[in-house]
């Protein structure tokens, strides 16, 4: 599964080209994120990341619609822990 969460840029640190980085904060963790996929946002801003990749901008209300269905997955109600089949792979 992959999962690209909302983070807030900060402040840019490099904005050009391939190497594109900037400072992103989620819930209170800041880290450098590859930017090259949207040298267009401004800081301040909310920008989907995956793998450490910001691949688009969000805005606000959406960021916290995620925000909140993130809290509610930490939520251990209606959480398993995955078992290992008989191949080996959790189910």
């Amino acid at each position: 599964m992959c999962l690209g969460i909302p983070g807030k840029i900060i402040r840019w640190l490099e904005r050009d080209g391939v190497f594109a980085q900037a400072e992103v904060e989620f819930d209170g963790v800041r880290r450098v994120v590859h930017m090259a996929c949207v040298t267009e946002a401004e800081e301040g801003e909310f920008v989907i990341v995956h793998a450490g990749i910001a691949i688009s901008r969000v805005d606000p209300e959406e960021a916290e619609q995620i925000f909140k269905t993130l809290a509610a997955m930490g939520d251990d109600a209606g959480w398993q822990a995955a078992e290992p089949d008989d191949t080996g792979y959790e189910s």
